[in-house]
């Protein structure tokens, strides 16, 4: 075992979760068609709040600094007063609910993790709140093993910013050299990570669509794992 590794840090989306191909425009022509009955209104609705959250996730990757759903949704021109916000929001969330679902290895990964006197943490880019992240790991019954948790939406930072990875060493109570980063992403996970002084695991079975991709990024996993449960045998590995 490595013994300079005190904690690994976890990406979510297609790293915890097994990776999905995502409707994009039928997310939010959901909650649109909560919001309005006429199909041209809801379409239209939709539309510019697809349109919203594109531009958002640009500026995020540029230029490293968080966004939050509520923010999107104002910005599309959505009324977050409006009488069916909830529904609207209830029927998005509905719609995420099967991408969502914890990977099964998440939890014997984990508890050996655990067993061998390391910290657990997750640090994630998303415009979801913090509670309702929580929410999903108490759901699938792992809240319990994780030491820390810190998302995009509740700090000024994301990935592959320094003080994104910085926070979540504060967040599972080590120094940033002691932590191991595990994700699908070269860029916010990997180079992320690495410069921000952390090993980096690369878990690369995502299929990241182009216009989710940062071109010209130069770095090299520490280590590659083809599934989670590959990770105590990377650690070993380093000893």
């Amino acid at each position: 075992m490595a013994a300079d590794v005190k904690a690994v840090i976890f990406d979510w989306g297609g790293t915890l979760t097994p990776w999905h191909a995502i409707d994009l425009r039928e997310q939010w022509q959901v909650y649109a068609r909560e919001i309005h009955s006429d199909p041209a209104l809801a379409e239209s609705l939709g539309e510019a709040i697809l349109a919203a959250e594109g531009e958002s996730w640009q500026h995020v990757r540029k230029e490293q600094v968080s966004a939050r759903l509520e923010e999107i949704l104002v910005a599309a021109g959505a009324d977050l007063d409006h009488a069916q916000h909830d529904a609207a929001l209830a029927a998005y969330r509905a719609y995420w609910e099967t991408h969502t679902h914890t990977d099964p290895q998440v939890a014997p990964l984990w508890e050996a993790l655990r067993d061998r006197g390391m910290r657990v943490g997750v640090l994630s880019n998303t415009i979801w709140s913090g509670d309702y992240h929580r929410g999903i790991f108490e759901r699938d019954g792992v809240d319990h093993l994780i030491d820390g948790q810190v998302y995009s939406s509740e700090i000024a930072w994301t990935k592959p910013h320094v003080e994104a990875y910085r926070t979540a060493a504060r967040a599972v109570e080590v120094e940033p050299h002691e932590c191991v980063y595990v994700g699908d992403r070269m860029f916010e996970d990997v180079y992320g990570s690495q410069q921000a002084g952390m090993r980096a695991i690369l878990i690369p079975h995502s299929d990241i669509p182009l216009d989710q991709q940062v071109a010209g990024v130069t770095a090299t996993p520490d280590g590659t794992a083809h599934q989670l449960l590959d990770i105590p045998a990377i650690l070993d590995s380093w000893t």
